[in-house]
């Protein structure tokens, strides 16, 4: 097999072949590393490379949908025993991990074959991926552009052609913000479906959970069967499907009604391209036989963005007092915006992260009643097409005085001089819509619907009820059958 070959076949295509034994995994791992040395200088998706293990993997008996498919996992959470798991942060550079992860696992027993690890924002903590431990990964429809965040590294790889799919995570956009910057599909799952043990149960307070980014909608069904279903320290065991969700991909749903928004508080008006990427969705689904309208959130999704940071920048102070007590990491450790971030959560009280909690009834409620009326919620996913690298950066003025403030302990001062309300909109205000189906446990999905005149891939998102999951699958492929995407490739990586 070429490359060219390698790259037009999806995972499922490429295990089909290796469990005939018309191509070896081996052959399969030196085409993705030959790739992968050519192409990952230019976007920096890869931040460790794992060739040994990998060969000796490719080497031996392997079986499952995806036997022999060279894959790449996200350099947090998702851990292999015996390998450093950074979290994109200094402090945790020379980490090494004793467990493998659940998820990890079951990508091992689906038949994968990992030779690496994909780049991430220190804690997946952003909407792009330029952590200062390994540098800024790139997108490979434009260099100067983001793949999003926190699974850029795993969307610009994917993107790029080095893998077909790769294990991403998804706490408030994390998978749906770089598939929708790099053209792919991006699905995350319902509250508890994919477990996330043996070092966690409920990541972010049940808002987080791993998944994949892929070329095509049979790849993203075919891993959520990989992962589906809990383990032993999982919070719940969530309802699973009666067949297998690949199964019933090729079931078109019955005539569906879809509400429609742009509107976010957040950041005022969508971009004309996001606007665009929804306007010609709706035209699509109406032509598919889809009853298509307009619908006004009856959600603060202002209040819902501080209530979702609330939550994330106590957790942040969580992590860095945990990290300083196990490794005896000094500031110098973190990042500033980490510090920042950790530095609002321990001057959040407990009354305060309580009533954010509280506020996420009140998000699952109208988000239920907005789906009695309507099968799907339907939005951009991005707020504009992917920003550039580098956009997000406080100005060098901000970052001297909150360097200061941070040292002298005055925290509180940092809500007064508007830095705090400075990350929020840097962080969210390009990315408003994703954080909903975090907040709510909703299953949520982008697809790559749009290109602007530019050639930059924009997504749209699609929110189901709880247990949705198989009807955004069916769903994306027939909008996958309608408009064919799989097939465009950023012309820099043909």
């Amino acid at each position: 097999m070429d490359e060219r070959a390698y790259v037009e076949l999806d995972g499922l295509a490429l295990g089909q072949l290796v469990g005939a034994g018309e191509i070896s995994a081996i052959e399969l791992l030196h085409i993705a590393q030959a790739r992968a040395d050519r192409i990952n200088p230019r976007i920096n998706a890869i931040c460790a490379r794992l060739d040994q293990r990998a060969e000796q993997r490719a080497s031996g008996e392997l079986s499952g949908p995806f036997a022999g498919v060279p894959f790449l996992t996200k350099d947090l959470h998702q851990d292999l025993a015996g390998t450093k798991t950074t979290e994109g942060c200094r402090a945790l550079a020379d980490q090494t991990i004793f467990d493998t992860s659940t998820v990890v696992q079951r990508w091992l027993d689906a038949g994968v074959v990992i030779f690496g690890k994909t780049n991430t924002p220190e804690f997946g903590s952003k909407g792009v991926t330029e952590p200062e431990l390994f540098g800024p990964t790139r997108n490979p429809w434009d260099l100067d552009r983001t793949p999003g965040g926190s699974s850029g590294g795993a969307a610009a790889a994917v993107a790029a052609g080095i893998v077909p799919v790769a294990g991403a995570s998804d706490g408030g956009g994390s998978i749906r913000i770089p598939a929708a910057c790099t053209g792919l599909v991006g699905l995350k799952a319902g509250r508890g479906l994919i477990p996330s043990g043996p070092r966690h149960s409920d990541l972010l307070n049940g808002q987080a959970t791993d998944g994949v980014v892929s070329r095509t909608v049979r790849d993203t069904a075919a891993m959520l069967d990989v992962l589906a279903g809990p383990d032993a320290v999982s919070a719940f065991a969530p309802a699973l499907p009666a067949k297998p969700f690949q199964e019933d991909l090729d079931r078109p749903p019955n005539r569906l009604r879809i509400g429609f928004t742009t509107y976010s508080a957040v950041r005022g008006s969508a971009h004309p391209e996001a606007t665009r990427a929804v306007e010609s969705a709706a035209r699509l689904l109406t032509d598919l036989g889809h009853e298509v309208e307009e619908v006004t959130p009856a959600w603060d999704d202002q209040q819902l963005a501080r209530d979702f940071l609330t939550v994330w920048f106590v957790h942040q102070a969580i992590d860095v007092a945990r990290i300083k007590r196990d490794t005896g990491a000094k500031d110098d450790g973190f990042e500033q915006d980490t510090r920042m971030m950790a530095a609002l959560g321990r001057a959040t009280s407990g009354v305060d992260l309580q009533a954010a909690q509280e506020r996420r009834h009140d998000y699952i409620a109208a988000v239920a009643h907005m789906h009695s009326e309507h099968d799907l919620l339907m939005t951009p996913t991005l707020g504009e097409p992917p920003i550039r690298v580098g956009s997000l950066n406080l100005p060098a003025v901000m970052r001297t005085a909150a360097e200061g403030i941070l040292r002298t302990r005055t925290t509180k001062i940092l809500q007064v001089t508007g830095i705090a309300d400075e990350i929020i909109q840097r962080n969210l205000g390009w990315v408003p819509y994703t954080q909903l189906a975090n907040i709510t446990g909703r299953p949520a999905i982008s697809l790559p619907l749009h290109w602007t005149p530019d050639g930059l891939p924009m997504g749209v998102q699609f929110v189901a009820p709880l247990t949705g999951e198989g009807l955004l699958l069916r769903l994306a492929r027939q909008l996958e059958l309608a408009a064919p995407w799989a097939e465009r490739r950023p012309p820099l990586f043909p």
